[in-house]
């Protein structure tokens, strides 16, 4: 029998299974769900659960960050090059497609890189999701930032479209199809045929999105150590 090392209940309709990048099994199950219904999905998804958990356990651990002049850092799809510089603010910047920072915070630069690309997420995302909603007519009922890392996106049953901050590591045309995506969960709770349709019709680029979402799911997984 499969343990489950987490068991989050909510509002939400169905069960999902979530394996960790340390190869922990998350279940998200609704409030009504019994335990015995839990780990019937569990154990009818054991295959998956095994395969999937020894795929996370063999992957390579991230490399460490080094900042370093000439060192670069993604952001939007793309690396920047990284500089220290004594004209730079004691908080990172990105000037003229350049991260810069002050020498005098060295020690700290992983902490201004996350805060950076989590007032970035919330900027960027901010202005797609309004933008994606106008055009779909559809009205979430607010946006929320978070440090999700085994997931890029999530609706709640209330309306609350969540984004973790990696995803401004993407490119703008992955961000799109992320935030399609949950908006269309506004409609359709589920991942049926009718939801892929749904997404399919209102954003057509979803096939390289997705398949840029699986190759790069481990990306800015360095700036958070797992524990932390």
């Amino acid at each position: 029998m499969i343990a489950i090392d987490q068991l989050i209940r909510s509002r939400r309709k169905t069960i999902a299974l979530i394996i960790t990048r340390e190869g922990s099994l998350v279940v998200r199950a609704p409030l009504r769900a019994s335990r015995a219904q839990i780990e019937s999905v569990v154990a009818e998804k054991a295959a998956w659960i095994r395969t999937r958990q020894a795929e996370m356990l063999a992957r390579p651990k991230p490399a460490a960050l080094e900042f370093k002049n000439g060192a670069s850092f993604p952001y939007m799809g793309r690396l920047h090059s990284f500089l220290f510089s004594t004209k730079a603010p004691a908080r990172l910047a990105l000037r003229e497609g350049v991260f810069q920072l002050s020498p005098a915070s060295a020690q700290q630069a992983g902490k201004y890189f996350l805060a950076w690309y989590k007032r970035q997420a919330r900027i960027v995302l901010d202005e797609r999701v309004k933008f994606h909603a106008s055009r779909l007519g559809l009205v979430p009922a607010a946006l929320r930032i978070s440090s999700a890392r085994t997931r890029w996106g999530s609706c709640s049953s209330r309306g609350t479209l969540s984004f973790t901050w990696r995803l401004v590591l993407a490119p703008l045309a992955v961000i799109d199809y992320v935030v399609v995506h949950e908006l269309v969960h506004l409609e359709i709770k589920n991942h049926s045929s009718t939801f892929w349709q749904r997404v399919q019709a209102a954003y057509p680029e979803t096939s390289p999105a997705r398949r840029w979402l699986k190759e790069n799911s481990r990306i800015g997984e360095e700036f958070e150590p797992a524990g932390k």
